[in-house]
């Protein structure tokens, strides 16, 4: 019954418009002060600053700098002309090259939300001027971006690891297949919608093309060759590997291209700055929540109940699944994951379920619930540049959902979709 006042209670707060953060640390603060008294509220600041500065976390600004570092310096448009070459000959060549370069930035923002701003001011406006409809394009470059929560560097799949206990570096490791997978998928549905509307085409395939924009983009597409392999190999903790990442961004953007100059450089700083403060300040305050559910043992309870009604691995994963896309469509990926996880791990470990695999389920759904409203940030995000309605938008995204929901379903009972990798080189 607590966990459910506080619910309704985080619901009706955010249903108010109170930002997320803001509510879930409202929330706690009088669950804490209801259950013990004011005795709690010296405590409130300490879990507040710890819960925002343990040393995975780190990789979280890091790796939304460098993602605004690419945005900044020309690397974001380089491997846009680079999936233009390779794919732009294709029947709705544009919807390609959108879902192409999606994947490309995925592998070294990790962020989402970040992939369809700097994707979508450029690709949304040429889709349009090529005749796209801009409920299509919003629709397209939404769900593409949305790769960036199971392709590495994810990090929605850092705070899980955080959350859980897991392997960063297997997390990572366990969303290439998924990640690929969805990619392709995208590619096909976009590809079907393009023919049978007769979207353009935008020009012939010219391997001459195709080298040019190689060369242009060789040292962009050396960035994730630079971390991600560095990280798998053992070389680099993912830590380290995002610092690198900001290094070589840097350098890349600014020496080699030149287009990166102090102006460009603080601009992107702050406006690495100002999303980092919204993850934290939501990691903080939720931090309080879980705090308060521990003392009072929701979790086991949760588990405890659940285990009654089943103890079929199947079962409990659909029931999961169930539950976290209802989460996903009310809260943000990084509230809904560190308010919910350390809720449900003890109910995935009494099963058996492997949590590096529940990991990549967790983030599947959640970033279906990007593409969901009433809080579909990736989706807003995408309507807000293309000037299109909500419900419109929503309305062409339906194809591209369903084959994100497809994907869910395979790497929930398909383990080694996600797990193969893992196994192969880490187990």
């Amino acid at each position: 019954m607590t966990v459910l006042l506080l619910i309704a209670g985080l619901l009706v707060l955010v249903m108010l418009d109170v930002p997320i953060a803001i509510a879930l640390g409202v929330v706690s603060v009088v669950a804490m002060v209801a259950t013990s008294g004011t005795t709690e509220l010296p405590n409130i600041g300490l879990i507040l600053f710890d819960s925002a500065t343990g040393f995975p976390l780190i990789t979280i600004p890091l790796f939304i700098l460098a993602g605004a570092v690419m945005n900044a310096s020309g690397i974001s448009r380089r491997l846009i002309g680079l999936a233009s070459s390779l794919v732009g000959f294709v029947r709705g060549g544009l919807s390609m090259v959108t879902i192409a370069a999606s994947i490309f930035l995925a592998e070294v923002s990790g962020s989402a939300v970040a992939g369809v701003a700097a994707l979508g001011s450029i690709l949304i406006p040429a889709m349009r001027r090529k005749g796209y409809p801009a409920p299509f394009a919003a629709a397209v470059t939404s769900s593409a971006s949305t790769l960036a929560v199971v392709i590495p560097p994810s990090i929605p799949m850092i705070l899980y690891a955080v959350m859980s206990g897991s392997s960063v570096v297997e997390l990572f490791v366990a969303g290439i297949v998924p990640g690929a997978l969805g990619g392709l998928l995208l590619m096909a549905v976009a590809y079907v919608l393009a023919v049978r509307r007769n979207y353009p085409v935008e020009e012939a395939f010219a391997l001459r093309r195709v080298m040019r924009s190689l060369r242009e983009a060789g040292w962009a597409l050396l960035l994730p060759v630079i971390v991600l392999g560095g990280i798998f190999t053992g070389w680099v903790t993912a830590t380290e590997g995002a610092g690198l990442a900001v290094f070589a961004a840097v350098v890349i953007g600014g020496l080699v291209y030149r287009e990166l100059n102090w102006k460009e450089l603080y601009s992107a700083a702050v406006e690495g700055s100002i999303q980092t403060a919204v993850v934290m300040l939501l990691v903080a305050t939720s931090a309080l929540l879980s705090d308060y559910l521990t003392s009072i043992q929701a979790p086991q309870q949760i588990a405890a109940a659940m285990t009654e009604m089943t103890q079929s691995p199947a079962l409990v994963l659909a029931l999961l699944n169930l539950f976290f896309l209802l989460v996903g469509m009310v809260l943000h990926s990084a509230a809904a994951i560190i308010l919910v996880v350390p809720i449900v791990m003890p109910l995935v470990k009494a099963v058996g379920i492997d949590p590096v695999h529940f990991g990549l389920i967790v983030t599947l759904n959640l970033g279906i619930g990007q593409q969901t409203p009433p809080v579909a940030s990736v989706l807003v995000t995408a309507c807000s540049i293309a000037k299109a309605d909500l419900w419109e938008v929503t309305k062409a995204n339906f194809p591209f959902i369903a084959v994100l929901m497809a994907v869910l379903v395979l790497v929930t009972y398909v383990s080694a979709i996600p797990l193969w990798l893992v196994n192969l080189f880490y187990r």
